[in-house]
C-alpha cells in the first residue's frame, strides 16, 4: 500500500485537457491504488464533463480491502474496545463531519447533480445521525431470561457479525452510507464500502476523517469500481458476514440469491412506485404541496418518490391544476445557485430512461398536461428534464408500475376509498405512501391497510434516523435507522449456567 494525501476537492472543469484530480481506494488507514492499475472518470452531470477519476477495482483489491476488514475485527485494538469507547469515536466523527459538512456538500453536489442547499440540510443531518448510533452502542446489550430452574441462569448476548459489506446508491451517497455504517460500527463490526460508480468522491472525502477520529485501521474501508468487477468480488468473499445494499430491485434480487447461498444476511433497501392517496376533505394546497415534494425534489431521484396520485374523480381536476401551477413555476438550473428548485439528473442513462418512459406513457394513453421534455440551459450542457404530470392514467400502465426514478408524476382518478387502496396496493412495491385526508379515523384506517413500510400523513419525505425506514415486498427486507437497526447487525447468543455444584441429572431428558 501506498499512503497518498486525499485528493483535493475537484471544482467544476471550465473546458476539458489537464489533469484530473484522482481517487484511490481507502484500504486500512492508507490510500491504496488499484492493482490493475485502472482508473474511471466521475462526469459532473451539469456540465457533462468529467472532474476526477477514481480506481476501478477489481477482485484482488475486493479482497484486500476485506482482508484488512477481517483483521480489523479479530484485533484487539477493535474486538476488545469497550462499548463507550465505540460511541465516543462515533461522536468524534461526527463532530468531524460538522467541521466538513460544506466541503462535503458540495463534492455531492458536484457529484449527482442535487441542489447543494439540499445537500447542505442532508449532510448537517449527519452529525445527529451518528450521535444517536453512538447512543445505541452504550445500550446496546443482552437480558437475563427465566430459566426452568432457579438454579439454571440463562442470559442472552449481542454480539457483532464481522465484516459489514455496504453497497450505496448515486443520489444520497453520504446519508445512505451513513445509515449502514453507523449502526454496523456501534454494534462493533468492522466495514467495507463500495459506493456507487458516479458518486464516489464523498465516500472517499468521508474516508480519512475516521483516521483523524480515531478508529483503528481496517475498520473502516472504501473500495471503488464496477458493480460487476470489485461488488460482485465483495459479496461473494467467505469471510464477509453480511451485506447491505440500497439500489434497484433488480440488482438486488441478485444479490440476495448469491448471499443466500451462503446464509450471508442482508438487508436491501430497493425500489418503490410510491402512492399519494387524496381523499374528499383534504386541504387540496397542503396536498398539491406534498406531491410537488414527493415527486419533484431531488428531481425524483428517490427511492420514495411518490409518483402515482390516486384521487377522488369529483377532486381530479381541480388537484392537477394546482400540482400543474406549482410545476410550471420550479426555477430549473445550476444546483449551485441558491435559487434553484431543480437540478438536473445524475446521469446521461437516466435522462434517456425519463425520456423512454415519458413517451412509453403517451404510448399508453396517458396524456402529459405540463413537461414532458429535457431543459436546455444557457451556458450548461447537463442532463435537465422538466418536471412531468401526466393525468389519464390507469394503475395497470407500466407508467404506473415501473419505477422511473425522475421528476414524472401520474394523476389516477378513483371512486372509492377501498378502490384507492387497493390500487395503491397493486404493485410489485411497497416502500411508502402519503394518504391526505381531514379524517383522523380515515387516516389510521388506511394506513392500516397499506402495504408500505413508511405512511405519512398530510406530510412527506419526513425522516429521522430514531425512526424505522423498511421496505414490503418487492421494496427489500431487513430495517435501517432506529433501535431496530442494531438487531440487522448482531447476532443473538443464549447462554446456560448451571449454579448448583456437583448436580447430575438424568441425561436422556430434556431439561424444560
Amino acid at each position: 500500500m501506498t499512503a497518498l494525501p486525499a485528493a483535493p476537492l475537484p471544482q467544476r472543469r471550465a473546458h476539458e485537457g489537464g489533469p484530473l484530480p484522482r481517487y484511490e481506494h481507502f484500504v486500512a488507514g492508507s490510500w491504496m491504488p488499484p492493482g490493475g492499475g485502472r482508473y474511471l472518470e466521475s462526469t459532473d452531470p451539469t456540465s457533462a464533463q468529467p472532474w476526477y477519476e477514481f480506481a476501478r477495482g477489481d477482485e484482488d483489491d475486493a479482497r484486500l480491502a476485506v482482508g484488512a476488514a477481517y483483521e480489523a475485527f479479530h484485533d484487539s485494538s477493535w474486538r476488545d474496545l469497550p462499548q463507550s469507547r465505540r460511541s465516543s469515536l462515533l461522536r468524534r466523527l461526527a463532530g468531524l463531519v460538522h467541521e466538513h459538512v460544506e466541503d462535503l456538500a458540495l463534492t455531492e453536489t458536484l457529484d449527482n447533480g442535487k441542489l447543494l442547499s439540499e445537500m447542505r440540510g442532508q449532510l448537517a443531518s449527519l452529525p445527529a445521525h451518528l450521535h444517536y448510533y453512538a447512543g445505541l452502542a452504550e445500550q446496546l446489550c443482552g437480558e437475563t431470561v427465566p430459566g426452568p430452574h432457579p438454579a439454571i441462569l440463562n442470559y442472552t448476548l449481542r454480539e457483532p457479525l464481522g465484516v459489514v459489506v455496504a453497497i450505496t446508491p448515486w443520489n444520497s451517497p453520504l446519508l445512505l452510507t451513513t445509515s449502514k455504517i453507523g449502526p454496523a460500527l456501534a454494534a462493533g463490526n468492522t466495514v467495507v464500502v463500495k459506493p456507487s460508480e458516479h458518486t464516489s468522491a464523498s465516500v472517499l472525502r468521508l474516508a480519512p476523517l475516521f483516521e483523524e477520529a480515531g478508529f483503528p485501521p481496517g475498520v473502516f474501508n472504501v473500495v471503488t469500481g464496477l458493480g460487476r468487477e470489485v461488488g460482485q468480488a465483495l459479496v461473494e468473499d467467505s469471510r464477509v458476514a453480511k451485506v447491505s445494499f440500497t439500489g434497484s430491485t433488480h440488482t438486488g434480487s441478485e444479490l440476495a440469491a448469491s448471499c443466500g447461498a451462503r446464509f450471508v444476511r442482508t438487508t436491501l433497501e430497493l425500489g418503490g412506485k410510491s402512492p399519494h392517496l387524496v381523499f374528499p376533505g383534504a386541504d387540496l394546497d397542503q396536498a398539491a404541496v406534498g406531491i410537488v415534494a414527493g415527486v419533484f425534489a431531488a428531481a425524483g431521484q428517490s427511492c420514495v418518490a411518490g409518483s402515482r396520485v390516486l384521487v377522488p374523480r369529483s377532486l381530479h381536476d381541480e388537484l392537477a391544476e394546482r400540482v400543474v401551477e406549482r410545476a410550471r413555476s420550479i426555477r430549473i438550473g445550476d444546483p449551485l445557485e441558491p435559487a434553484t428548485q431543480l437540478g438536473q439528473l445524475a446521469t446521461a442513462q437516466q435522462l434517456a430512461r425519463v425520456e423512454e418512459y415519458v413517451a412509453l406513457g403517451v404510448a399508453e394513453g396517458a396524456r402529459v398536461l405540463t413537461g414532458g421534455d429535457r431543459r436546455s440551459i444557457a451556458g450548461l450542457a447537463g442532463y435537465f428534464m422538466e418536471p412531468t404530470v401526466f393525468v389519464g392514467g390507469d394503475n395497470r400502465m407500466r407508467l404506473c408500475q415501473e419505477e422511473i426514478f425522475g421528476p414524472v408524476v401520474t394523476f389516477i382518478s378513483v371512486d372509492s376509498e377501498d378502490e384507492a387502496i387497493d390500487l395503491a396496493n397493486h404493485t410489485r412495491y411497497g416502500l411508502a405512501a402519503g394518504v391526505w385526508t381531514a379524517d383522523l379515523s380515515r387516516a389510521h384506517r388506511v394506513a392500516a391497510r397499506l402495504d408500505a413500510g413508511t405512511v405519512w400523513i398530510n406530510t412527506y419525505r419526513c425522516t429521522s434516523p430514531m425512526s424505522p425506514r423498511s421496505g414490503f415486498k418487492d421494496s427489500g427486507i431487513g430495517i435501517e435507522h432506529s433501535a431496530h437497526s442494531m438487531a440487522e447487525y448482531t447476532r443473538l447468543k443464549s447462554v446456560w449456567v448451571e449454579t448448583r455444584e456437583g448436580f447430575a441429572d438424568d441425561p436422556f431428558v430434556l431439561r424444560t
